[in-house]
């Protein structure tokens, strides 16, 4: 049976020949930049956004792979197109690229020989388990505050996308003493929303979507899509400090997020958001969201197979 491949530093390869030594700094320090991009009909959607993203945080990093951002798409390309023919027509992929350092040389120098001292980039691809996220989209979801807060941005920049994430493992353990299928949302040092670990987080009130700060936040790809998509519907878009009473007090709230585009959150901290259901504005951003990409994304998500 064909298998997946995966793009390694400089070439396609298959799946199962894809390694990544121990001593790399990805591993040693969780020193890696990332981004994911999915495909509707087997097709990259906004890559160049995602690319352009990476290569801004690579910059900030001071990482410098030798594959430049042409030739990344052109690799992103090339392995979409053979992983998505291994797929059937209505399911999609998640396509993923991370770029460490290279490797320890410290570690790898005395322990393993020739040391990789160059960064490591990695694109690799996995079928869209959408069905994972039918749930999130039919019933909407329980976002919990736990008391880990979120890295402040004096420390870490947030538009950096990075996989440095223990303080989310350590949040998820609090979140899920408190309902095992709740999503965290994090809040900053004074109390202000922030965004979940995979996703941005917005509110609906009067007719506007209100999305955080964004000095706490990632400005997601998605995110974005939905400021664009928002004045046709009738919809502002603001961005200011929102707390905890915002959320409660709010018509709707959404995640946004590449995998499955947008679920409405209607619960926070047990409490209902709006009547506690998917509202309206949800409905109507998820449909022009599936106008535009040719696609009924709720369709797909609750009929998935996978």
């Amino acid at each position: 049976m064909p298998e997946p491949v995966v793009f390694l530093n400089d070439r396609l390869l298959p799946a199962s020949q894809a390694h990544i030594n121990i001593y790399d700094l990805g591993i040693v320090l969780g020193a890696t930049l990332t981004e994911m991009t999915r495909t509707f009909h087997h097709k990259a959607f906004r890559l160049d956004d995602h690319l352009d993203r990476l290569h801004r945080s690579l910059k900030y990093a001071n990482i410098h792979p030798a594959i430049d951002i042409n030739a990344m798409r052109a690799a992103t390309l090339e392995l979409i197109e053979k992983n998505a023919s291994l797929l059937a027509a209505d399911e999609d992929l998640g396509v993923v690229h991370f770029v460490t350092p290279g490797e320890n040389q410290v570690y790898a120098g005395s322990a393993a020989a020739p040391a990789r001292l160059t960064p490591t980039v990695c694109i690799h691809s996995f079928p869209l388990p959408l069905s994972v996220w039918r749930p999130l989209i039919t019933d909407g979801v329980h976002v919990v505050t736990p008391s880990i807060r979120h890295v402040p941005p004096v420390c870490v920049d947030p538009r950096m996308k990075n996989r440095s994430r223990l303080h989310w493992w350590l949040a998820d353990q609090q979140t899920k003493t408190v309902d095992p299928k709740a999503i965290t949302l994090l809040l900053d040092l004074e109390g202000n929303v922030t965004e979940c670990a995979g996703s941005n987080f917005v509110v609906v009130k009067d007719r506007t979507i209100y999305s955080p700060n964004p000095k706490n936040i990632l400005l997601g790809v998605s995110l974005m899509t939905v400021k664009e998509l928002a004045p046709a519907l009738g919809l502002s878009y603001a961005e200011k400090d929102l707390q905890v009473y915002d959320v409660m007090s709010a018509d709707e709230a959404w995640l946004t997020t590449t995998p499955y585009c947008i679920a409405p959150a209607t619960k926070i901290n047990h409490t209902p958001i709006g009547d506690g259901k998917p509202g309206p504005w949800f409905h109507k951003m998820m449909d022009a969201w599936s106008q535009s990409v040719g696609l009924d994304i709720r369709r797909q998500i609750i009929d998935s197979r996978r």
